[in-house]
C-alpha cells in the first residue's frame, strides 16, 4: 500500500511540471499490444526453470527490451496434477514480426532458449506449429 501511495505522489508531482517534452510525448502515445501465452512445464525441471529466471542473463534481458517488450512476467500454476507457465508482456514497437526475428537471431537468446526449451511441454496446438508457447485470447482488460 505504501508503494502505491508513493507512486501516486510521484505521478502527481511529475504531472504538475510543465515541460514541453512531456507535453509532446503525451500527444504521441505509444500503442501497446498485450500478449498472454501458456506452455506446460516438466515437473522435474521446475527448480531449474526457477533458478534460470532468478538470475536471467543480462544479454537476454537487454534483447527483450531492444525488441520493444515491456512488463514481461511469467507465472507457474499446477492444474489437475500438471504444471503450466503463463506469461504476459506488452509490445510497444511498430513491427512485431521484425522484432521477434531480431530476437530469434540473437546468440544469447538462442543459448537461453536451449536452456529453457527442454524444461517445457508445449500444448498440442503449439507443438503442431513447432512452437513452445501458445498464444491466449484476451477477453478482458482494464487500465
Amino acid at each position: 500500500m505504501q508503494r502505491v501511495f508513493i507512486a501516486i505522489l510521484c505521478l502527481l508531482a511529475f504531472s504538475a511540471c510543465n515541460h514541453p517534452q512531456q507535453q509532446q510525448s503525451t500527444t504521441h502515445a505509444i500503442k501497446v499490444k498485450r500478449f498472454g501465452m501458456v506452455t506446460g512445464l516438466k515437473p522435474e525441471k521446475i527448480a531449474y526453470y526457477k533458478k534460470l529466471h532468478a538470475a536471467a542473463w543480462p544479454g537476454v534481458l537487454k534483447k527483450i527490451k531492444e525488441c520493444n517488450i515491456r512488463n514481461y512476467s511469467i507465472y507457474i500454476q499446477k492444474i489437475e496434477g500438471k504444471y503450466f507457465l503463463f506469461s504476459y508482456f506488452e509490445y510497444v514497437g511498430a513491427d512485431f514480426d521484425k522484432d521477434m526475428a531480431l530476437m530469434a537471431a540473437d546468440t544469447s537468446t538462442q543459448r537461453w532458449w536451449k536452456e529453457t526449451s527442454p524444461t517445457q511441454n508445449p500444448l498440442p496446438e503449439a507443438a503442431a506449429q513447432q512452437k513452445i508457447w501458445q498464444n491466449m485470447e484476451e477477453v478482458f482488460h482494464t487500465d
